[in-house]
């Protein structure tokens, strides 16, 4: 059996989902979030609640065999009408038509009844039962307005149910009406039945408003400037919005990376894997008598490398829990807008800075994020660019190079941010000039409410993004430090390497790490990092705590340690710059892939994202040594070069397009 629960963007439906499921799909406070269907058994107490297990073993419904006590319910991306005109609505309308689920529960914006009703009447006229859930009572309530639940009922003719689903009030009579309404067959249609078309969504449309106008009891007046309305003013103002958002980005960075957060990871780097878990490791498998090399695998390659990311565990979670109350407050919506502004200049919109926002959690949400995205070159544009803002597998190297080179420093992170946000752009920008392109669409975005923050949901937005991290470090991670580890530890004769220098790793490494000459930056070791790093980011720290573990005693991290033997302050930070914009890794690859639908598009996409990432590097170390030290990094000569070239590239690019231009323009005259 299949419960769809569809309604308009930002109405709460992922919330009721993750609250009947027990599941924690990801939540925002703005449209376009759920961009795919999701799925997961309902929780057992509303089957039996809802009588939908009884009803199944009693042979009335669908089901057949071991799944008859299946109840799936589907989170279906948010839609404002049957007739999609994005893709995510049009993975709602083919859901709703070809799968015919069992129950239809429309989630309808308590706060916005009149623009939620339209897609009502819409499923209404399907043929399935309907159940309408009435959300956000919290809102409506505040406005001071109300609605005749009973006569709105009898008006659409299916049940109606007040719901609050961040605070799971009024689930159990929902599931209750669920279970009677897939029992009892199709909802009767309301008294209005449009078929489409222009004149006919218009009479709709008048329809709705007379249900609202008899239901829907007003005591806000509309005029009177609110609280939110006065906020806005300073929080959603074109000129103070953005400072104002950089401060409130340092601020959660701060707190995060050198208060609470930083104060939990030096304990977990230095105590917990620096010392309790390796001591405990040779303890117990010496206990065992376990092989050396065995051990030495075990310990200096695999729980080392993955100790190594998961020191920073703790910054993550504070940053995302932080991050997930400014998300629940209303004010990333509200930075969708005065980005606007800006992202208008370089062929984007504000749409495009809701990908950018989840893909400084995950690249891989991040990019698929920009379906919602209409305009076909602005969703390219956001695809390629969605990587370069820092993501959680990020952050280790962000993190570790600042602890080395700039201990204490609070701008650090911001700074890499800011610097984030520059390459978007300048990339945006010359984008717009080397590939065929034309204007952006139109931006409308309505805004939520401010309200406040709910803990319980930044808790568990938290526990789902660190999750995730420690996932990725216990597969994908622990099999690429077992894998350097051993090419480390062995020459090409697969015989233990009495050197480092003469390992299968050193040789991969060598042949790379010419290419890092123009950053100033010498050695087999920093090239190995950063091709284990295409990989999965995370594996540029967990490479360089396996392949230092034997020079030095001191922790990775230490200030001045084995690191600044290897880089001074300046290289470091373009050693940084250079991971942090170079292509991401090979998941988010595939994810671009998917949404670019082309290979085409993604070659293209790799290669300006490994200019970009080589060109911004090659900066940092030549004009920052220069500025600071007052002399080139070493490597100078081929850094001009290889910025001369792609200078030439570019150029050669720009004037091509705009020939194409002209040529289609000279058509399009003829």
């Amino acid at each position: 059996m299949k419960i769809a629960l569809a309604g308009n963007p930002n109405s709460g439906k992922t919330t009721l989902f993750n609250a009947i499921t027990g599941k924690t799909e990801y939540v925002g406070n703005w449209p376009g979030v759920t961009v795919e269907k999701k799925e997961a058994n309902l929780k057992r107490k509303y089957k039996l609640l809802a009588g939908l297990q009884d009803m199944k073993e009693a042979g009335t419904g669908k089901g057949d065999g071991n799944r008859r006590n299946q109840v799936r319910v589907v989170d279906l991306p948010g839609a404002y009408s049957i007739a999609p005109y994005t893709s995510e609505e049009a993975v709602t309308r083919d859901f709703i038509l070809a799968e015919n689920p069992d129950v239809l529960l429309n989630i309808v914006d308590a706060s916005n009844l009149e623009r939620s009703l339209f897609f009502t009447t819409q499923l209404l006229e399907l043929g399935i039962p309907l159940v309408v859930a009435l959300n956000k009572q919290d809102v409506l309530k505040r406005s001071g307005n109300s609605i005749q639940v009973e006569g709105l009922a009898d008006a659409l003719g299916c049940p109606v149910v007040e719901t609050r689903a961040n605070g799971e009030e009024g689930l159990d009579e929902l599931l209750r009406a669920v279970g009677q309404a897939a029992a009892a067959g199709a909802s009767g249609n309301p008294a209005f039945e449009g078929r489409g078309g222009e004149g006919e969504d218009k009479k709709r449309q008048a329809y709705v408003k007379g249900i609202v106008q008899t239901h829907l009891q007003r005591k806000r007046d509309k005029t009177r400037i609110t609280t939110s309305d006065r906020i806005d003013r300073v929080v959603a103002n074109p000129f103070l919005g953005l400072p104002l958002f950089g401060l409130v980005m340092w601020a959660v960075y701060a707190f995060s990376i050198n208060g609470l957060g930083g104060f939990l990871a030096d304990w977990v780097n230095g105590t917990l894997f620096g010392e309790l878990v390796p001591d405990a490791a040779h303890g117990f498998f010496g206990g065992l008598g376990v092989h050396p090399m065995l051990e030495a695998l075990i310990v200096d390659g695999a729980i080392a490398g993955v100790g190594a990311v998961l020191g920073f565990l703790p910054l993550i979670l504070v940053l995302f829990f932080c991050l997930a109350l400014l998300e629940d407050s209303g004010y990333m919506a509200r930075v969708a807008v005065v980005m606007d502004r800006y992202f208008k200049k370089i062929g984007l919109s504000g749409k495009s800075i809701i990908p950018m926002i989840v893909g400084s959690g995950c690249s891989i949400p991040g990019v698929m994020a920009t379906r919602t995205i209409e305009d076909e070159n602005e969703k390219v544009a956001t695809t390629i660019l969605t990587p370069f803002i820092p993501c959680s597998a990020k952050l280790p190297i962000i993190v570790l190079f600042s602890a080395v080179f700039f201990p204490g420093s609070t701008w650090i992170l911001p700074a890499v941010y800011g610097i984030a946000g520059l390459a978007v752009i300048l990339g945006g920008l010359l984008l717009k000039r080397i590939f065929p392109w034309e204007e952006s669409s139109t931006f409308i975005m309505e805004l939520p409410e401010y309200k406040v923050p709910s803990l319980r949901h930044a808790f568990r937005q938290m526990v789902h993004q660190g999750k995730g991290f420690v996932v990725k470090a216990s597969t994908i991670i622990l099999v690429m430090n077992t894998l350097v580890w051993f090419m480390q530890s062995y020459g090409w004769n697969l015989q233990p390497a009495e050197d480092q220098g003469a390992s299968i790793l050193a040789g991969v490494g060598g042949l790379a790490a010419p290419l890092l000459l123009p950053l100033g930056v010498a050695g087999w070791q920093m090239a190995a990092a950063a091709l284990t790093g295409f990989v999965a980011k995370e594996n540029v720290v967990a490479t360089f705590a396996i392949l230092f573990a034997t020079v030095s005693e001191e922790a990775l991290h230490a200030p001045g340690g084995v690191l600044a033997e290897n880089f001074t302050p300046v290289t470091g930070f373009a050693f940084l710059l250079f991971n942090l914009f170079t292509p991401p890794c090979f998941a988010a690859i595939g994810a671009m892939n998917a949404e670019l639908g082309s290979r085409k598009w993604l070659a293209r996409a790799i290669l300006f994202q490994l200019a970009a990432g080589y060109g911004i590097g090659i900066l940092a170390a030549q004009a920052g040594s220069l500025l600071v030290y007052g002399k080139w990094a070493p490597g100078a000569v081929p850094a001009g070069l290889v910025l001369g070239g792609l200078a030439a590239l570019a150029a050669v690019l720009v004037q091509r397009n705009r020939a194409r231009d002209a040529q289609n323009e000279l058509a399009c005259q003829e």
